[in-house]
């Protein structure tokens, strides 16, 4: 399933245009990124013996949602960082200046998604500042974002250890991105 929107003819021309290019973007790549997370995240699905149903709990309406962003690389993630509440375009500015453009290397590529807060002047001429060029994504095209994937298996892990406090939460995120990257032969963070 996708967005009807990738079948509008301007969309899949400009996916097309990126599939293109995609071979001349070189190995330096940095997929940058975000993801909500909260302490009322829980298993979608369980097993159980057959006629019997799977049971478990959910917090209802006190919970705690916060934001963790990082960067993709072939090498691993890189500039990981949890985040109180949703991102906007301020805290997305700061995250650049304190976090990611210290991790950046000279000829790297930034490439983010179309969200509004990544749509930051300040945040992109800091990234050039550093010798990195950013790039963006076509509009709605998560799935030529490989870091989704990531999130995706990161989100598993929060909802089967069901962390119900923003500490164990945080620390939660930084132990099972260890144990991911570790997984795939990477070092870890």
């Amino acid at each position: 399933m996708h967005a009807s929107e990738q079948d509008r003819p301007d969309f899949v021309e400009r996916r097309q245009a990126w599939r293109c290019a995609q071979t001349s973007l070189g190995g330096r790549l940095i997929f940058l990124d975000e993801t909500w997370t909260t302490t009322a995240m829980t298993r979608r699905y369980a097993w159980a013996n057959v006629g019997t149903r799977a049971l478990g709990h959910a917090p209802h309406g006190h919970w705690k949602t916060t934001t963790f962003l990082a960067g993709l690389t072939c090498e691993g993630l890189i500039a990981p960082f949890v985040l109180d509440g949703p991102i906007n375009a301020e805290c997305f500015f700061a995250y650049v200046e304190q976090i990611l453009v210290p991790a950046l290397r000279e000829g790297d590529t930034v490439i983010l998604d179309n969200l509004s807060s990544h749509k930051n002047e300040a945040a992109a001429r800091l990234i050039a500042g550093a010798g990195a060029r950013l790039l963006f994504l076509p509009p709605y095209s998560p799935d030529l974002n490989p870091i989704e994937m990531a999130f995706a298996k990161l989100k598993e892990l929060l909802r089967q250890a069901q962390a119900r406090t923003v500490d164990a939460l945080w620390d939660l995120i930084g132990r099972s991105l260890s144990l991911y990257i570790r997984h795939c032969g990477y070092n870890s963070l």
